[in-house]
């Protein structure tokens, strides 16, 4: 296939699926390499940030997901404001620019209680705010009794800066039915992600592949990410998210697949890359996912950003991962090591530090 025309008209759906089953592998991502330099050149960009996961007690019963467990489990948590304000202060003292805030579906979260976390971080420390999924906030104003856009208005009042656009999976009805079935219909997530982006809250876009679904999934996915970018440039980057199955409770059933190969994991930024030119330029390679050597790869794919130092993740670990933090050098040398420059960036993709 000539790649070079997708540069002058961009890419259909029909000729993105065929990439997928194509055996150019080594063209694609070499021409997915060169479209990331044009559009960002040599630079490799990264976070400092800590994750704060306030709550693994969970009611969604997601069948892939292996963090939640029941109030009842001796394993569950919920930890209370006074001490995610603690975790955050902590964050800002080691250096962190941001911090990712998520939990899980507890019946006593709703609006007003996330809010509430927001405003007593912000009393006590200058910090981005990155936190709760679409999910996250449909449930919280569903207890609340508010509608979707009073309870962002809310948060965004009470110092929600941006937003993670996972809660997203695959975006069909069918796969979600079978992954999610308590969770959000596509439909939903649209609207919430539209909804923020129109009330200046910018987010980011995500995709959970490998379990029950297929190539034409994927491409499917990755343009109606398209169609929204298009639409509102709300999207700070995009973010794949390879399925980790040891852990999970669908895989464990017989029903998901083991994840994907390292060829489809890389294909998924080559392709992306493509789509994404010239209207989404950040797509990153998330090391809790990968590994270091599979990222390395990647960022010579079409990524051009590793993600965060991610202190104290719990939502990856659980389903398996071997890494759940890295340093700042670490991270560095992971870049260098690949003939790129690693620059601090914060999480609207601001430059701050080039090293």
């Amino acid at each position: 296939m000539d790649l070079e025309k997708f540069k002058e008209r961009g890419i259909k759906k029909r000729e993105a699926l065929d990439l997928f089953y194509e055996d150019n592998f080594y063209d694609l991502l070499k021409f997915a390499d060169a479209l990331k330099k044009e559009e960002v050149g040599d630079i490799v960009t990264y976070v400092v940030n800590r994750n704060i996961n306030f709550t693994n007690i969970c009611y969604c019963n997601c069948k892939f997901c292996a963090f939640h467990v029941s109030e009842e489990d001796r394993k569950a948590y919920f930890l209370d404001i006074k001490e995610v304000v603690k975790k955050a202060v902590e964050a800002k003292n080691y250096g962190c620019t941001e911090v990712c805030i998520q939990g899980g579906l507890h019946p006593k979260i709703d609006t007003y209680f996330q809010a509430e976390i927001l405003r007593s971080i912000k009393e006590r420390v200058d910090i981005h705010i990155h936190a709760f999924s679409p999910m996250e906030v449909y449930f919280g104003a569903e207890n609340a009794g508010l509608t979707i856009e009073e309870a962002l208005k809310i948060l965004k009042e009470s110092g929600l800066d941006s937003m993670p656009g996972t809660a997203a999976e695959i975006l069909d009805d069918n796969i979600r039915e079978i992954i999610c079935p308590n969770k959000i219909k596509t439909k939903e997530w649209i609207y919430i992600i539209k909804k923020a982006h129109n009330l200046g809250i910018p987010t980011t876009a995500t995709m959970m592949y490998g379990h029950v679904d297929d190539y034409k999934d994927w491409v499917n996915h990755l343009f109606l990410i398209k169609e929204i970018q298009e639409e509102t440039k709300g999207f700070t980057e995009f973010v794949p998210l390879s399925f980790m199955y040891k852990l999970s409770p669908i895989y464990k059933e017989g029903l998901a697949k083991p994840g994907v190969s390292g060829i489809d994991d890389l294909k998924v930024f080559a392709v992306s890359r493509i789509i994404f030119y010239k209207i989404l330029k950040n797509i990153q390679a998330s090391w809790v996912k990968l590994g270091k050597k599979l990222v390395q790869v990647a960022l010579r794919s079409g990524a051009n950003d590793v993600g965060g130092t991610l202190i104290e993740e719990n939502i990856s670990r659980s389903a398996g991962a071997s890494l759940s933090h890295m340093s700042v050098d670490e991270i560095k040398e992971m870049i260098r090591q690949v003939n790129l420059k690693p620059v601090q960036r914060d999480t609207l993709y601001k430059l701050i530090k080039y090293d």
